[in-house]
């Protein structure tokens, strides 16, 4: 995998999916400018030189988490609760 990392706005990576799935390059997905999340393809073998920078990025969001004193049970929870949101499964909320 390329180091490169490349931006685009969440609904031109939704529009163009497959082209993302296809290729070997990460996004940034951004929406109003800010990055909201990121693909990283895991297709074919990880070589070294790609295994070192996963592991780069893992201790760079370490750190970030660790900085804002958020911890990984904080993580997956907002995950979980941002996610029944968007499906309209929350507790609590009315949905249109």
């Amino acid at each position: 995998m390329a180091e490169r990392l490349i931006h685009v706005g969440i609904r031109q990576f939704r529009e163009d999916m497959a082209q993302y799935l296809d290729s070997a390059t990460a996004v940034a997905i951004t929406r109003n400018k800010r990055t909201v999340g990121y693909y990283i393809p895991a297709g074919g073998r990880i070589d070294d030189k790609e295994l070192q920078a996963l592991k780069r990025a893992v201790e760079q969001l370490a750190t970030v988490l660790a900085e804002h004193g958020i911890s990984e049970d904080e993580v997956v929870s907002a995950f979980r609760a941002r996610r029944a949101h968007s499906q309209g499964t929350c507790a609590g909320c009315q949905h249109a």
